[in-house]
């Protein structure tokens, strides 16, 4: 027999598997999931057990309330960009394109100071027309946004557009943030329900090049 209060205090406080459970009471794997079935204790899904194993000391950001009117204005400038500007059909990430770099910093000063967001956890990726050098979009992108090179994957490439105003606000091409979390994206979302900004079912507005 596994005592509840053990189970309680391994599996859903410090977030064991089963598998470490059965091991620290030199038990079978079976012997654990009879005794969490018979308690009532819930399974984590596969989604929350990936979450875990990835994250095993908690979220790795936490959500700091505005104090002040500076701090009040950059959650609100951050909140409205993701709602203009970010992918919220991605379910696992946070996401954010645009051409212009300002608008991109912005938004990582938000997820920095407003999430605790580390800036070394960002990913980019960047859209590029055919006649853009790749190394010299990334070293601009890399310089303009304060992040390291390595943090971005390969480019997607489309054809060269001779015309067009997009082409010339864009010779650098679209660089799009991506921060992986699950929970993040799902907090971000919440508070655009709650804050009426968003239907969560607009198309993504980003133009492609």
């Amino acid at each position: 027999m596994i005592p509840k209060d053990i189970l309680v205090k391994l599996y859903c406080e410090e977030g064991k598997s089963q598998k470490e459970i059965a091991v620290i009471q030199s038990c079978s794997l079976n012997t654990v999931c009879h005794w969490m079935k018979k308690y009532g204790i819930p399974r984590r899904s596969i989604r929350d057990a990936v979450y875990l194993r990835n994250n095993p000391n908690g979220d790795p950001f936490f959500f700091k309330e505005p104090k002040s009117l500076g701090e009040a204005k950059l959650f609100g400038m951050g909140l409205g960009l993701y709602w203009g500007e970010g992918t919220k059909a991605s379910k696992n990430s946070v996401r954010l394109g645009n051409s212009d770099p300002n608008l991109v910093k912005t938004f990582m000063r938000f997820l920095i100071e407003c999430f605790g967001v580390r800036k070394g956890d960002f990913r980019f990726s960047l859209q590029l027309f055919k006649d853009i050098d790749k190394d010299a979009a990334t070293r601009f992108w890399s310089s303009r946004l304060g992040v390291r090179t390595d943090q971005f994957t390969k480019p997607t490439v489309s054809p060269s557009q001779s015309q067009g105003t997009y082409k010339r606000r864009s010779q650098y091409g679209v660089v799009t943030l991506y921060y992986h979390n699950t929970r993040l994206r799902n907090l971000l979302v919440s508070m655009l329900e709650l804050s009426g900004t968003s239907t969560l079912h607009k198309e993504d507005n980003n133009t492609p090049l």
